[in-house]
């Protein structure tokens, strides 16, 4: 009979970027997770390269992985045990081509007023959920999406939980190469048929979400 006790005592490193941080719509998980021993925040991180972070329909936040583009980009990094890694699959739906888990390095986070040593810090190798290989180029490309350094306060306003979204029971990997495909004056016309010029969502349930036009400054570009 295989031993599963060493699956079930490892620990991998994950670096969030979106929706699971502290303050955000989904962090929930994180903190049942560490309430259950399966998870420990370890601080402010952010990526060792550039990368594109894009947002997508109902403001959802997407890392591509092509280095070398876009921002560095900040998030949080977690110690998560096997089974809690399990949960955070399930959430992002790994296993639907929604998200894939694959390796990113990071490095601890400094502030302008912290010491200047980020030059010295160690890189950490940790795991970050990108936008599946299938469409993550694709989402990359498409003019209207902004790249930004940081899913803030005011993608995580405009964020639409799985429950509240208008999609008539369709795929949601459907919905998203639509999003791709159309082009972004059919987009930005829906959107502005369903919440007006500056679209806040509301209680009820919502559909798409417009992106306000601005380009987010990169804090870490020297």
């Amino acid at each position: 009979m295989a031993d599963n006790s060493k699956d079930e005592t490892k620990h991998s490193l994950i670096f969030t970027y979106g929706s699971l941080k502290r303050g955000f719509k989904n962090h929930f998980l994180m903190e049942d997770l560490i309430t259950q021993n399966d998870a420990v925040l370890i601080g402010s991180f952010v990526t060792q390269d550039p990368y594109p972070l894009v947002i997508g329909p109902y403001t959802i936040g997407y890392l591509i992985n092509l280095p070398g583009n876009g921002h560095r980009v900040k998030g949080e990094l977690y110690s998560v045990s096997a089974p809690g890694l399990a949960r955070l699959d399930e959430l992002e739906a790994t296993r639907l081509g929604h998200y894939e888990r694959l390796p990113i390095e990071v490095v601890s986070y400094r502030t302008e007023s912290d010491d200047k040593e980020q030059d010295n810090e160690d890189v950490v190798e940790a795991e970050a959920y990108y936008a599946h290989r299938s469409f993550g180029e694709a989402l990359w490309n498409k003019k209207m999406i902004q790249c930004v350094s940081e899913y803030s306060e005011r993608e995580n306003s405009l964020f639409v939980k799985k429950k509240d979204r208008l999609n008539g029971g369709r795929n949601f990997l459907d919905e998203l190469r639509d999003f791709i495909s159309a082009s972004s004056d059919t987009h930005e016309t829906e959107s502005e048929a369903k919440f007006g010029e500056n679209p806040t969502p509301s209680s009820g349930s919502v559909g798409w979400n417009k992106i306000p036009d601005s380009w987010c400054e990169d804090p870490f570009r020297k």
